[in-house]
């Protein structure tokens, strides 16, 4: 398997490995809307990780708000949940358990047909 290197999540060095392009958002919003292009598309090219961004009216916002996108799924996608530690169970655990398995024992012995031979 080959070795997992995460993603870096600062802005600086994002935006080398991140393509961006604007493009027009349709849906509400006349004129200004319409005639601009205010959406944003992000796409981190080593992840193949793809943002937009189109509520807004202004170009800077939708940018700002695709930027969060990106690094917050960037962010999901490095987290590695840890290896779980097999632990000892406590001394009253296992004797709990030990116990309770005699007593079940008891009442099986107690069902068995007596043999009369």
């Amino acid at each position: 398997m080959p070795e997992f290197r995460p993603y870096p999540t600062d802005r600086d060095s994002l935006e080398k490995e991140v393509e961006m392009t604007f493009y027009r958002a349709g849906g509400p919003g006349g004129q200004h809307r319409n005639k601009t292009e205010t959406a944003v598309r992000l796409v981190h090219r080593r992840s193949g990780v793809t943002v937009t961004a189109t509520e807004r009216r202004s170009q800077l916002q939708n940018r700002e708000l695709a930027w969060e996108r990106l690094i917050a799924r960037l962010k999901k996608l490095n987290y590695r949940p840890r290896k779980r530690k097999a632990t000892k169970p406590t001394k009253g655990s296992v004797t709990r358990r030990l116990d309770t398995k005699r007593q079940r024992s008891e009442t099986k012995k107690g069902r068995r047909v007596a043999d009369d031979g």
